[in-house]
């Protein structure tokens, strides 16, 4: 699956892109039609500790999901953004199941 990282704000280094890559290509275990996927990585200039924010978007034929999650640190965030990203590919992927 192609995976676009885009750092917002920062830039990113080799580890966390190749941490986002391996991530999101165990997605294709759960629904194997991914297209594409970008993915945002911005730090929030506020005072909370949990500033990290990942931008998950999914493209799939005929839709697009979007997921947003804010952390501590990137890889906590990527990896909460893609558990919610695997269970929207499994539920799309029923769906296309009962209609077969």
């Amino acid at each position: 699956m192609k995976v676009n990282v885009h750092a917002v704000n920062f830039t990113v280094d080799k580890k966390l892109v190749d941490f986002v890559q391996e991530r999101m290509d165990k997605l294709e275990k759960y629904y194997d039609r991914v297209v594409s996927s970008d993915v945002f990585l911005k730090v929030e200039k506020t005072s909370e500790k949990e500033n990290k924010n990942v931008e998950i978007k999914i493209n799939v034929p005929g839709d697009d999901f979007l997921v947003e999650k804010q952390c501590k640190s990137f890889e906590e965030a990527v990896e909460q953004a893609a558990e919610s990203i695997e269970r929207l590919l499994v539920k799309r992927k029923e769906k296309l199941r009962t209609h077969i």
